[in-house]
């Protein structure tokens, strides 16, 4: 992708991943069946018939199949891999609601990924492989449909200088790189917590694919809606 893509304002011909955060859409409260609806009507109205892919996380549905397995004794590859399952119920429950503007098939690879996102219509998934987090497959799927933007949907406003929801004194920052992101990243990595922004696979595939990423608060559809159109919002990586 070439450099003057960025800043665009709209998102005509831009390749898009849009990573949605499991805990956003699963919560201990159940499924929100209002943010599935809000990200479909948002995705449905500015979907142009471009390389868009939707990355969802399995939040806190499969973090209870994965705790009552380890309880039952269950391996930790066979809790992985179960987690994965959630995470790609989600995204058929998105897919289904986008209708004939997504793909009705959840991509399991890459390689299924690249074949469907020439069909002219939207791509939903969920986790590949065990033991991968979805921030590293939407890393991926950045890299594989040649994305010109990676927009990480979160519940805080962006990356900050530690972790707002134990820190209240943490900064919003508005722009960050990579190398920095992964300093905050290894300083409160171990916390317990829900403020995880990036793993080393991830950061490896980002730093030579050279895309544009977004961290902003996905608990507003609208907010990804600014993103994909080119408006400043919410914490811009910047290439190094």
């Amino acid at each position: 992708m070439s450099s003057d893509t960025l800043g665009v304002k709209g998102n005509q011909g831009l390749n898009i991943v849009v990573k949605i955060g499991g805990h956003l859409l699963s919560t201990k409260d159940g499924i929100n069946l209002d943010l599935f609806k809000n990200y479909s009507r948002v995705f449905s109205e500015i979907y142009d018939g471009g390389r868009w892919c939707i990355v969802v996380g399995g939040g806190e549905e499969a973090r209870r199949y994965v705790k009552a397995a380890r309880e039952l004794g269950i391996n930790e590859s066979i809790c992985d891999m179960i987690a994965v399952k959630v995470t790609r119920i989600n995204a058929l429950l998105l897919a289904s609601l986008l209708g004939e503007k997504a793909v009705q098939r959840i991509p399991e690879s890459v390689e299924e990924l690249i074949q469907y996102s020439s069909r002219g219509r939207m791509v939903v998934m969920g986790g590949l492989q065990p033991g991968q987090s979805t921030i590293a497959v939407s890393a991926l799927a950045a890299e594989a449909i040649n994305a010109d933007k990676l927009i990480v949907a979160t519940d805080v406003d962006g990356i900050y200088t530690d972790d707002p929801k134990l820190n209240p004194d943490a900064k919003l920052l508005e722009e960050v790189t990579l190398s920095q992101l992964m300093k905050i990243v290894e300083r409160i990595s171990h916390r317990a917590g829900e403020y995880k922004l990036m793993d080393m696979v991830a950061y490896k595939i980002l730093s030579r694919s050279g895309v544009e990423v977004i961290y902003l608060n996905g608990m507003d559809p609208e907010n990804v809606r600014k993103a994909i159109m080119g408006e400043k919002i919410g914490t811009l990586i910047k290439r190094e």
